[in-house]
């Protein structure tokens, strides 16, 4: 491909000849031609693919594509094309634009083609052995390092370091290493040469099928463990599908090539040539033997082909059996006393079915030896018939023997297992209990009595009968009956199922209140276990009526249940609610004071017990409807139903101790918080600063508060003994009336009250903690411990100075200022302290001693002012004088 240049005179300055649109629209066709020639050359590049299916081709192939391109870039260098394209460029030409685009995808073509044969060429070496090499040793030597050399390629270059370039050369690859097995192991010819040196010919093959996996993976893990390197997650199915359906040809042939080599050649060797006595039908054998490898030797298809996969399993197949006649005694004698069997097999029938797939593999590979008559007479083919016929003799007292013991024991055993009853019991892992044992508890367990020897018996006789052995007329006419018994044995299973799916529901409480119907289901049970056989008539009605009273019982479970979950509902809203609710702040960082917290509380809690008694009061009248459907009376005190009232009245204790105990812990956790619920104020009470209110009043408010909590229980009366009708409350005196609720019990339950005094111990430390922090307020207590009167009298008598006064006034002064520094709030976990009073009382009363040394220094001046005054006038009276 040859750039034609330009043939008008582009000597001159480019900005100077960019000027004569002559020249340009000359340039400007040249530009055109140069475009198009170069765009189809790419294309065809493009288009080409590597000429063969190794990996020396695809060398091949960029080195072709780098030299086309290399001397077509080489002309876009030259300085009269540099020149075109500059002046095109000054002149801007429409032209450029498409020129520059097609040179672009040519220097970048060229720069990938140039890549590629520099980094593959580092390979060629090796893909040079690989592909004529002499021998397996140079493919097995190369495989390594060819292999360590695609990891470098893979990490350097710009181009092979993506999937799309990598798998087709490792393709490539794995196709070259497996031209090469298919050259060497040619199985028209393998099974005519030596056969050592067959099998090291197929072990070396196998051997570089394997090791190009295995440097493959030994590779992919160094860049693994590298971390960081680019991983190789390559299709593993493209690089090695088909070298490891290879292997394992390989593998098969070398068993063969082992067998044939072990088990027959050793064997027929030119010791029983010299028996037979006849070398010309020595010869005939040895090549019988020699026909085993045939259908090898003649295969109408590629066995090294996945395609061809089925076919050649069969193959190996049949090989496999028929040079299996010496292990058919071993199997047999090994397996007599725990034989083998099919997936469903019986253990009798499928014993004698094993016995007999033995023979028939025996007696096949014996006919084939019975085709040359000089082998069976020599010594070792007496042997070998000799062999066959113990073998034979023994298989077949076997199947007779196991043939006989199943006849008389199915005969004997049969009609006693078909008298067994449709049911039997179990109580506490007894296999069965007498009648007066069998009570309504759900220790005791009805289960089908269809016993697995009947139904061994059923499958037995089946496969009897396909072996062609006479059966008993019992069981045929059992085994006949199978699908109706099988039909009987699921539904009965099924019935039961559901009747302990149901019981498996009930909690002891209601085991107890269904107690009669429970024994009148177990009663109908009963038939089925102490009268009803699998000969009986009555089956299928036994069933019907089971399932119907089933269907009945399963009806009032429900509406036991339905009750059951409206009751525990009611029962979870009184144990979730909430005796403890907080008042919100009122605004910024006034929160209630104590007295407002408590008292909140106090009344959010009777509202609260309100509705908690509501639903209390409402479950006895859930209780009499249970007792309408189970009793058939709506007395509220059943016989039948006492344990069921004491077990709801259980359940009520339970959840009224969860209940204050859940919430006892809940304000406590409220207490230990750093969140303040309420505030107290703090006060000067002369000559002390204390809490307002105290820490004592805090103190009882809580106590009271828990109290109350408790005292809740006081509104649940309890029922009275065996029924679910409330106590009414109870005289003991003319004044005195005795309500019998929950208290009693709740209140004295240990983990109540050690968490009532935590709680008080808890509420306790704050308060200590803000009675501490107030002594930090008695550096000011000189402001009113201290007789103001006395102390301005004393101080009036001294007649200090003015900078005695002025000491005092800056002290005071300096009171005042820092008391309004001091924070005016202490948060100590849930309780606030509003320190803004104390803070301005404390201020007041320094202003007071300043006002009062105000006052006396005023009065001083004025005494001094006055007496300057008269000293002056009489002066003045003096000099008149």
């Amino acid at each position: 491909i040859k750039l034609e240049m330009p043939t008008i005179n582009l000597d001159g300055e480019v900005t100077v000849v960019a000027t004569v649109p002559e020249v340009v629209e000359a340039l400007e066709s040249c530009a055109m031609t140069w475009r198009k020639l170069i765009s189809t050359a790419l294309e065809e590049q493009l288009k080409k693919v590597p000429q063969g299916n190794g990996p020396l081709a695809e060398v091949d192939f960029w080195r072709e594509r780098n030299g086309t391109l290399s001397a077509l870039t080489e002309q876009t260098k030259l300085p009269d094309v540099q020149k075109v394209l500059e002046i095109l460029q000054e002149a801007e030409s429409e032209h450029i634009v498409g020129l520059q685009i097609v040179l672009s995808d040519l220097r970048k073509h060229h720069e990938e083609a140039l890549d590629n044969v520099k980094f593959l060429s580092t390979l060629e070496r090796y893909l040079k052995n690989l592909t004529y090499g002499t021998g397996f040793n140079v493919v097995l030597d190369t495989i390594p390092s060819l292999m360590n050399a695609l990891r470098m390629v893979w990490i350097i270059s710009r181009h092979y370091n993506k999937d799309e370039r990598m798998v087709p050369l490792m393709e490539r690859i794995a196709w070259e290493i497996s031209r090469r097995v298919y050259k060497v192991v040619d199985l028209h010819a393998l099974f005519k040469e030596n056969r050592a040196a067959a099998k090291k010919k197929v072990a070396e093959a196998k051997s570089a099928l394997e090791q190009w996996k295995k440097c493959y993976f030994a590779v992919r893990a160094q860049i693994e463990t590298s971390g960081i390197e680019q991983h190789w997650e390559f299709d593993r199915k493209r690089l090695f599908e088909k070298t490891d359906y290879m292997t394992s040809v390989c593998q098969d042939l070398y068993d063969v090539l082992q067998v044939t080599t072990e088990e027959f050649y050793n064997i027929f060797g030119p010791e029983l040539k010299a028996v037979t006595g006849d070398p010309k039908h020595f010869d005939d054998l040895l090549r019988g033997v020699n026909g085993l490898t045939s259908p090898m030797e003649e295969l109408t298809f590629d066995p090294f082909s996945i395609k061809s996969t089925h076919d050649w399993k069969l193959i190996m197949e049949e090989f496999k059996e028929e040079v299996s006649v010496e292990n058919v005694k071993q199997i047999f004698v090994q397996n007599l006393k725990d034989p083998p069997l099919y997936k469903n097999h019986p253990p009798v029938a499928g014993a004698i079915y094993w016995s007999r797939s033995l023979f028939h593999r025996i007696k096949r590979t014996i006919i084939r030896f019975q085709e040359v008559e000089e082998l069976l007479t020599s010594e070792r083919g007496k042997e070998v018939k000799q062999i066959y016929l113990q073998v034979a003799k023994r298989m077949k007292e076997y199947e007779d023997q196991k043939y006989n013991q199943w006849r008389d024991g199915t005969e004997q055993i049969l009609p006693l297992l078909l008298k067994n009853t449709l049911l039997t019991v179990i109580t506490g892992g007894a296999s069965s209990v007498t009648e007066e044992s069998v009570t309504t508890t759900k220790s005791v367990c009805f289960i089908v009595n269809f016993s697995p020897v009947l139904q061994e018996i059923i499958v037995e006789t089946k496969y009897m009968e396909q072996l062609g052995f006479p059966v008993p007329e019992i069981a045929r006419y059992v085994a006949l009956q199978e699908d109706k018994y099988l039909r009987y044995t699921n539904r009965l299973k099924n019935m039961l199922d559901r009747y302990y799916k149901l019981m498996g529901t009930l909690n002891e409480a209601e085991t107890k209140l269904l107690d009669d119907h429970i024994q009148e289901l177990q009663r109908i049970f009963k038939s089925g276990q102490r009268r009803l056989s699998w000969n009986s008539l009555g089956i299928g009605d036994f069933i019907v009526r089971c399932t119907q009273v089933i269907r009945k019982f399963e009806s009032l479970v429900c509406q036991i249940h339905n009750y059951s979950e409206d009751i525990s509902n009611k029962l979870l809203f009184i144990e979730s609610t909430n005796l403890f609710k907080f008042p919100l702040s009122k605004n910024g960082d006034e929160l209630p004071t104590a007295k407002d917290f408590f008292e909140y509380i106090k009344c959010e809690r009777v509202k609260d017990v309100a509705h908690m008694v509501r639903k209390y009061t409402a479950i006895p009248q859930l209780l009499i409807q249970v007792e309408g459907r189970v009793a058939k009376t709506n007395s509220g005190k059943s016989q039948k139903l006492t344990s069921y009232y004491a077990y709801w009245e259980n359940r009520t204790y339970q959840v009224l101790t969860q209940l204050i105990l859940k919430n006892l812990q809940a304000f406590n956790a409220a207490v230990l918080a750093n969140v303040p619920l309420l505030q107290t104020e703090a006060v000067l009470s002369v000559p002390e600063i204390i809490l307002q209110p105290n820490a004592s009043e805090i103190d009882k408010m809580t106590v009271q508060c828990i109290r109350d909590c408790v005292e809740v229980t006081k509104h649940f009366v309890r029922w009275m003994r065996g029924t679910c009708i409330e106590c009414p409350p109870q005289r003991v005196k003319e004044d005195e009336v005795i309500t019998f609720s929950f208290y009693s019990d709740v209140s004295q339950n240990p983990l109540i009250t050690e968490q009532a005094v935590l709680i008080t111990q808890n509420v306790h430390k704050p308060l200590a903690s803000l009675s501490k922090y107030l002594n930090q307020w008695k550096r000011y207590d000189l402001l009113w411990k201290l007789d103001k009167g006395v102390v301005m009298e004393r101080l009036a008598a001294e007649k200090p100075a003015c900078i005695t006064f002025d000491e005092e006034l800056q002290f005071y002064m300096k009171l005042a200022q820092e008391v309004t520094q001091q924070p005016l709030i202490k948060d100590e976990q849930f309780i606030r302290l509003q320190l803004a009073a104390l803070a301005y009382t404390v201020q007041e009363n320094a202003r007071g001693w300043v006002i009062s040394l105000g006052k006396l220094l005023n009065e001083s001046a004025r005494e001094e002012l006055f007496s300057l005054q008269e000293e002056i006038q009489v002066g003045v009276f003096g000099s008149c004088w």
